[in-house]
C-alpha cells in the first residue's frame, strides 16, 4: 500500500474514532469536535442572523449536539454534516423566535440578515444531501447523480454504464433509501 494510502486509512480511524469518543461523552472529542468545525457552523450562523447573533447560535448548536451526541450516527454521515444539521434547525428557530418567515426573503423582517434566507436554506439542504451522497457506494452515488441532478433516463444511465436495466433501478432504489435513511438522522439531531 502506498504511503498516501495509509494516511486516507489512518484518516479515516481517527474521524471513527473522536465519532466514538464524542458519543461515549469524552469532553476532550467534544473540544475537538469544536475545534474542527465550530469555523464552519459560525460562518453559517452568521450569514443566517447576523453578526450579533453567531455566536450565541453556534454555542446552542454544540451545545445541542452534546446534549443529544447519542443520536449521533457515524454510519449516516460526518459529524460536520450533522452539526450543519443542527445550525439548520437552530437557525430556522431564531426566525420562528423573532417572527420572521424563511419563506418570504422579501419580509421586511429578513432585511438586517444581509442576505437571502431562502438561499441559506438551499445551501444547507445542499451541504447535507451533499454528504448524505458520499455515503453511497460509488456507483449508486453515480446513478442517483445522473437520475436526479443529470436528468437521465434509467435506459440511458444503463447504457452509458453498460449494465442491466434493472441493476440501475435497484441501485438508485438502494441508494434513494439510504440518503433517506441518512437525511432521517439530521431530523433526528433537532433538539
Amino acid at each position: 500500500m502506498s504511503e498516501h494510502g495509509a494516511g486516507v486509512g489512518d484518516a479515516a480511524r481517527d474521524v471513527r474514532s473522536l465519532a466514538a469518543e464524542f458519543r461515549r461523552g469524552d469532553e476532550r472529542a467534544l473540544e475537538r469536535v469544536y475545534r474542527d468545525h465550530s469555523a464552519l457552523v459560525y460562518s453559517y450562523c452568521r450569514r443566517a442572523l447576523g453578526e450579533h447573533r453567531a455566536a450565541d447560535a453556534t454555542q446552542e448548536v454544540f451545545l445541542a449536539a452534546w446534549r443529544s451526541r447519542e443520536r449521533y450516527r457515524p454510519d449516516a454521515g460526518s459529524i460536520a454534516g450533522w452539526l450543519m444539521g443542527i445550525a439548520r434547525f437552530k437557525v430556522i428557530d431564531a426566525y420562528r423566535a423573532a417572527g420572521r418567515d424563511l419563506s418570504d426573503p422579501a419580509s421586511p423582517a429578513t432585511s438586517d440578515v444581509g442576505t437571502d434566507s431562502v438561499d441559506l436554506e438551499q445551501m444547507a439542504l445542499r451541504m447535507l444531501v451533499a454528504d448524505a451522497l458520499l455515503t453511497l457506494p460509488e456507483r449508486a452515488r453515480e446513478m442517483v447523480r445522473k437520475a436526479y441532478f443529470d436528468d437521465q433516463t434509467h435506459a440511458q444511465i444503463a447504457e452509458h454504464a453498460g449494465v442491466p436495466l434493472g441493476t440501475v433501478k435497484s441501485d438508485i432504489r438502494r441508494g434513494l433509501q439510504r440518503l433517506e435513511r441518512h437525511l432521517e438522522a439530521f431530523d433526528d439531531a433537532r433538539p
